[in-house]
């Protein structure tokens, strides 16, 4: 649970293996995050429908060598909200106060979070290397948006189980092809266990579900973006799964043409969850070694 009278502290969480600290974001935004390991610092930014426990995995498998930090994004676990002026300068201006803070030199993104770290590599000199996995980037209408549209609806109307189906079903991930109906009874029996299982402080899928807005319109702001990116002059690691849906292969490609000092990897047999937890069809030791070669 977040304590705002410990915005500039770093606590030791109890009974945990990682400390709790917070930066405070230039429009006075708190940001949460947890700690782990020794070494140069690595941030690792999550993803849609993800807190900063959805890497802990991957920040293990790393700690022996790098001290990983692991933000909650705004709108989840230990950090502000989203604000009503939210966009993606506000998630960079988010990473480059815990840049700041701890003085690490590497980023790694997951998704959406992907995004933001590709922004971050544009404009944060204090970045150094950055590894991208998967951003669902808006490339020449490379896969379509309109389907927020419907899932906004469903979110307003308190149908959570069929939002998510929505959003599953327009980012092509694991499941989409399933029977609607199949899929919105399962989401909902996997919300009520998991209500049912929820500890104190814990962050659901049902209370990450209106986080989904804000993942959805970073990726619309993306429309148009590509070109900038060809001013990240560090080394870039563009990290993709082989199962993972066509427009994210897409986006990697077109990444991979532009970015001048870009080195690609692609994972076989893995899909979009292949940075996170086991639990959600992660394979973190897998991962961590491609990073560990890159960021040595």
């Amino acid at each position: 649970m977040k304590n705002t009278n410990v915005k500039n502290q770093t606590i030791v969480a109890a009974h945990e293996r990682y400390t709790i600290g917070y930066v405070t974001s230039k429009d006075g935004t708190t940001v949460g995050y947890r700690q782990l390991g020794q070494g140069p610092g690595v941030v690792i930014v999550h993803g849609a429908m993800e807190t900063s426990q959805s890497h802990m995995q991957l920040a293990e498998a790393l700690a022996d060598t790098y001290t990983v930090y692991l933000p909650d994004r705004r709108g989840r676990g230990l950090s502000g909200p989203h604000g009503k002026d939210y966009s993606l300068q506000k998630e960079v201006e988010d990473i480059e106060a815990l840049l700041a803070k701890k003085s690490a030199h590497h980023i790694i993104g997951a998704s959406s979070g992907a995004i933001i770290s590709l922004q971050a590599a544009l404009t944060l000199p204090a970045i150094h290397k950055a590894v991208i996995f998967e951003p669902p980037l808006v490339i020449n209408d490379s896969w379509s948006t309109d389907f927020v549209s419907r899932y906004e609806s469903e979110i307003a109307e308190g149908r959570v189980a069929s939002a998510l189906v929505t959003a599953t079903k327009g980012t092509q991930m694991c499941g989409h092809i399933m029977p609607r109906w199949l899929l919105e009874l399962m989401t909902n029996m996997m919300m009520v266990s998991e209500d049912k299982k929820a500890k104190n402080g814990d962050v659901t899928m049902r209370a990450l579900a209106p986080t989904f807005h804000y993942d959805a319109q970073l990726a619309i702001q993306t429309k148009g973006m590509l070109e900038s990116f060809k001013d990240i002059h560090i080394e870039v690691l563009l990290l993709g799964g082989s199962k993972s849906p066509a427009f994210l292969k897409f986006a990697l490609d077109a990444l991979e043409k532009v970015l001048p000092h870009a080195k690609r990897t692609e994972l076989p047999g893995l899909n979009h969850g292949a940075t996170g937890n086991t639990n959600r069809g992660g394979k973190p030791e897998l991962v961590a070694q491609e990073l560990r070669s890159f960021f040595a």
